[in-house]
């Protein structure tokens, strides 16, 4: 078993336990962890991509489980929503993954960015969404919209991730008419699911690093609780600052590797 420790320098082993410690914080709050774990998972000497999204989802289980729980106890959000969303974003995740290692992340990702775009002006210039929860939809309508932004949602974790916390939570407050604390608790049990998903993919064929990502998962386990209750202290104001602030990184770091792909 590959540990993925063994030819790492104490400066990375250090910059990883701080990059899990800070996404798995904005994990908690908003989503887009990603963005900050993956490309310092990238910094290991001879791992390959799919080894460092392998080991990524790894680390990242054991933060949106401890922000899961800690929403739970302190939101109280509706299971009856929560887990069949979250069984499809796990069936969902693990058809991604599959694609993931067959093929390149490139394809999808002008349109992600175009999507983040549109997330970003529509949370911008209606400052008044995600206030209070206002349901769109009853009944069996409420529960197949929540299943089909579960896989939909749950596809794209499992094949590219960044950003699937920012997703879930725009899409429940947009498409489903939840405030913004209210999303983000039902968001970290999905994503629980969806890394859970993909790892059942990539576990089986070799591709994590176990000990980098338990390393990755105990530093990010810290940054999860902790912003899961910085975010139930603050509220939906606070979340809503954070999450423009991570989907304008997203759009960014997107942006760039579409332009890397596609015109440098």
């Amino acid at each position: 078993m590959v540990s993925g420790l063994e030819s790492i320098q104490l400066g990375t082993v250090i910059l990883i336990v701080v990059a899990g410690l800070a996404a798995g914080w904005v994990d908690a709050v908003v989503g887009g962890g990603g963005l900050i774990q993956l490309p310092a998972m990238l910094l290991v000497p001879g791992i390959s991509p799919v080894q460092a999204l392998a080991t990524n989802k790894m680390g990242s289980i054991f933060g949106t489980t401890t922000s899961a729980v800690t929403y739970y106890r302190r939101v109280r959000p509706d299971l009856r929503t929560a887990l069949p969303m979250a069984v499809i974003a796990m069936a969902g995740s693990y058809g991604g993954a599959v694609l993931a290692a067959n093929l390149p992340a490139s394809v999808f990702k002008p349109i992600i960015v175009a999507a983040l775009i549109a997330v970003a002006l529509f949370t911008a210039f209606r400052p008044n969404v995600g206030e209070l929860t206002r349901l769109r939809h009853s009944g069996h309508r409420h529960y197949v919209v929540a299943c089909l932004i579960g896989g939909v949602i749950g596809f794209y974790d499992g094949l590219i991730g960044p950003g699937t916390g920012s997703f879930l939570i725009i899409a429940l407050v947009s498409a489903m008419g939840y405030a913004f604390l209210e999303a983000s608790a039902k968001a970290k049990i999905v994503n629980m699911a969806t890394n859970a998903g993909a790892l059942l993919f990539f576990v089986p064929h070799g591709a994590v690093l176990w000990g980098l990502g338990l390393l990755l998962g105990m530093a990010n386990m810290a940054g999860g609780y902790i912003g899961a209750r910085t975010a139930v202290k603050q509220g939906n104001k606070f979340i809503r600052i954070v999450f423009l602030a991570v989907v304008g990184a997203l759009i960014v770091k997107l942006g760039s590797d579409v332009w890397q792909d596609n015109f440098a």
